[in-house]
């Protein structure tokens, strides 16, 4: 089959189909995104560019809806040029978000196409005024609905859509939630695997030395921000420290704002830090940053705790590699992970906005060994059900079929 990818930054969220195809060696793999420095065996690129930024003075809620436009102008383009030398997909795969998928039915009007859906937004529910601590300010409310229209072109182009979640799903209006597969995605159950053997010897990592005697509670996030409830997080730790004096403590995250508002100065571990104070004894508390892949994936192997927290919004990858890596797991009581962690089956859950609770989940995970191994050997048991990178492949190729044959 010939197959077409598009998303602004290659792989995406595409990267585990794409090997999968690529290593059948009876596909042609045509991938549009903007140029960077990935390389995939057998994927032929076809690289855009954005011909300028938004233009001066176009409205907030509309800049983005103006880049997406842009976007969907440039990769057409492209579409063409590829027509042009004869290349005719039989099925277009891309990420609606960008809008990149958007003008492809008119260079290519016969070809199926399988969008992926990621989140719909909304003013009074998920995400926005979940938090009390950040009220939101109304007059932002246009640019979430704005944020919206890419989604809504998206749902009455053609094709059909796909999420990962049901939780994600949700977020859609009931009208288009039959046009919208769940497709569960998976991970390496190989390489997220637990080992025990790690908690035996002296743990590594950069300059932090963690010994057999101490306890390793670990957080993980892209980036260190309330949308993943760093401050719920950072505000535990005094007490976790205080009760375990053989406890410690590694951060992973960068300083910058993935999702929610961005600051006007400094940083959000720069400002819970301070907040703090003399009760965070930093001695024990070490913010690495973010991590190289095997290393990221023995600190979830050697995690003692590992504390997952989100806002009612897209679920990390990082939950699903956590799951399999048979990490004891302190997770918020959201919509998203709820999805993944039954209380006191696979995992704790506890209120997002409460430290205090929080610190009680991962000081009862530390002290009670039997509780420990019982949820480890679960959420191992349930990634191995549920997250299996082959039933997700799988999965996909036969969605994949679907939506051919109802084109």
């Amino acid at each position: 089959m010939r197959y077409l990818f598009v998303h602004q930054n290659f792989p995406g969220q595409f990267l585990h189909l794409v090997r999968h195809l690529t290593r059948q060696g009876e596909h042609e793999v045509v991938f549009i995104s903007e140029p960077n420095s990935n390389v995939l065996p057998g994927v032929r690129r076809a690289f855009y560019k954005l011909p300028r930024g938004v233009t001066p003075g176009t409205h907030p809620a509309a800049q983005e809806f103006e880049l997406a436009v842009l976007r969907a102008e440039m990769v057409a383009q492209t579409a063409r040029s590829l027509k042009a030398l004869g290349f005719e997909p039989d099925i277009i795969i891309g990420h609606h978000g960008w809008g990149e998928l958007l003008n492809l039915s008119d260079v290519y009007p016969d070809t199926p196409m399988l969008g992926y859906l990621e989140f719909y937004y909304h003013t009074d529910k998920f995400d926005v005024g979940f938090d009390p601590e950040f009220p939101d300010d109304p007059a932002m409310f246009p640019r979430v609905r704005a944020k919206n229209a890419v989604n809504l072109l998206a749902l009455n182009n053609i094709g059909h859509g796909q999420t990962p979640t049901l939780f994600q799903k949700s977020t859609y209006p009931d009208w288009a939630q039959d046009r919208i597969s769940v497709l569960r995605e998976g991970v390496d159950l190989l390489a997220c695997a637990p080992d025990p053997s790690l908690a035996r010897k002296d743990f590594l990592l950069r300059n932090v030395l963690v010994s057999p005697g101490e306890k390793l509670v670990t957080y993980v996030a892209r980036d260190l921000e309330p949308y993943r409830g760093f401050h719920s997080f950072m505000r535990a730790l005094p007490r976790i420290l205080d009760q375990r004096p053989d406890a410690r403590v590694i951060v992973v995250g960068g300083d910058g704002v993935s999702y929610g508002a961005r600051l006007a100065s400094g940083c959000w571990r720069e400002i819970l830090t301070a907040e703090l104070g003399a009760r965070l004894d930093l001695s024990r508390v070490h913010f690495v940053g973010k991590l190289d892949y095997l290393s990221y994936s023995d600190l979830l192997k050697r995690s003692d705790a590992h504390v997952y927290l989100t806002y009612p919004f897209v679920a990390s990858w990082s939950l699903r590699e956590a799951l399999a890596s048979g990490c004891a797991i302190v997770g918020s009581d959201t919509g998203p992970v709820q999805e993944f962690i039954r209380h006191n089956k696979n995992g704790l859950l506890v209120p997002f906005h409460d430290p205090e609770a929080l610190a009680d989940g991962v000081l009862e995970i530390l002290e009670n060994r039997s509780l420990s191994q019982r949820l480890r050997r679960a959420a191992r048991k349930d990634a191995e059900r549920t997250l299996s990178m082959g039933d997700y492949l799988r999965n996909y190729e036969a969605l994949i079929g679907q939506t051919i044959a109802a084109a």
